[in-house]
Order: structure tokens, then C-alpha cells, then sequence
């Protein structure tokens, strides 16, 4: 009789992490009641101090894990600062984890430009009128600045503001995680040492 916890023909054979992430993706648009691309993003500041917050994965491929944000947020200069963050993936439905970090570049502006005027008019006018991370006396300041900006650009196009764009995550390391009875997980690890190297596969103890 097999011991409880361990599998055979399933996810830890897989010798890819992209086509995997992937698929458990899939599997969590399914089942998720919200947001199954909402994934944890960890940086670090200067004084090596982490902070994490969630953010909303806006693609992925072999070359990474994109999402966007105000480039003067915490995280932007976070990330700026460090080039570096790491990401998880917890989707409680499926019972799995999905860990990864590495180097962080910025998109190109191309891919933000299309991105961005993907985005609901009202978010397009939000990128401009919130002053992310900063201090702010009270609502009304905000609602005023979203009045502002929802004047200026009543007619035409809005732009894309110079301090809004992507980052991309080009993983070192992946690692996939589902829950098994008496806490005999099944993990596995992806590694490579370059975002253009070949991948390394390890089974990992729970």
C-alpha cells in the first residue's frame, strides 16, 4: 500500500513550471470566489525591512510574472531600489500554493500603454489622481483629485501617467505546493540560477 501523502502521475512530474502555473491558474478561475490572480507580492526597503502586500497578476509567460502599479508607491520604489521580489499564489479552494522569486525589469512601454487603456476609464483617471502610498488628510481630498482629473480628460484618450507601468518577475525559483492528509504535502521546486537558465527540478520534504 502506498504511503499516505505521496503521489505518482501527477503535478510533481511535470518538467516545466510554466505550463503548470498554468494549469492550476485554470483550475482557479473555476473554483475561486475572487480574484484567482490576486497574488501576494513581498519586496524589501533599503534598510532590509520586507513588505508584502496583494496585488492582481496582469499576465505571465516564459519570460515572467507581470503586474502594474504607480511606480512612486512604496512597492515601486521598493522595487526599484532592490530589483528584486518574490510572489505567492494561495488558493484555498484547490488547496495550492504557488511560490516564486527572482530579478524584477521593468515592461516595455508598449505593453504598458496596451495594458493600461485595456483598464476602465474610472482606473485610468484613478492612476492619475491617487497619490499611492502617500499620506492623505481625508477623503474628499481624494474625490476632489478624481474630479479634477475626470475634467481635464472629459474628452479623447486619457494617457498613460509617466510613473505608471509594469514590473516583471523573472523567476529564479518556483515552487508548487498542494495540501495532503496528515500534512504530508507533496513540493516541488523549480530552480535554475539565471532567469535564461534551464530549469532544475527538486521534490522538497513537506
Amino acid at each position: 500500500m502506498a504511503a499516505i501523502g505521496l503521489t505518482s502521475g501527477d503535478f510533481t512530474e511535470e518538467s516545466e513550471p510554466f505550463a503548470l502555473f498554468g494549469k492550476w491558474l485554470k483550475d482557479a478561475e473555476a473554483t475561486e470566489i475572487n480574484d484567482p490572480n490576486a497574488v501576494a507580492l513581498a519586496t524589501v526597503d533599503e534598510h532590509g525591512l520586507p513588505n508584502v502586500r496583494m496585488v492582481l497578476l496582469k499576465g505571465y509567460d516564459e519570460n515572467g510574472f507581470v503586474f502594474y502599479t504607480n511606480f512612486e508607491s512604496q512597492k515601486g520604489q521598493e522595487i526599484l531600489g532592490q530589483k528584486k521580489a518574490a510572489m505567492v499564489f494561495h488558493w484555498k479552494s484547490q488547496r495550492r500554493q504557488v511560490r516564486l522569486r527572482g530579478p524584477v525589469e521593468i515592461v516595455t512601454d508598449a505593453e504598458a500603454d496596451a495594458y493600461y487603456a485595456s483598464r476602465a476609464r474610472g482606473s485610468r483617471i484613478g492612476a492619475w489622481a491617487s497619490k499611492q502610498s502617500r499620506p492623505l488628510e481625508g477623503r474628499f481630498a481624494l474625490e476632489k483629485s478624481v474630479a479634477e482629473y475626470t475634467a481635464k480628460y472629459a474628452i479623447g484618450e486619457i494617457p498613460r501617467p509617466p510613473y505608471w507601468s509594469g514590473f516583471r518577475i523573472r523567476p529564479v525559483s518556483i515552487e508548487f505546493w498542494h495540501d495532503r492528509q496528515f500534512r504530508l504535502h507533496d513540493r516541488i521546486e523549480f530552480r535554475r540560477e539565471t532567469p535564461e537558465g534551464n530549469w532544475e527540478k527538486v521534490r522538497m520534504y513537506p
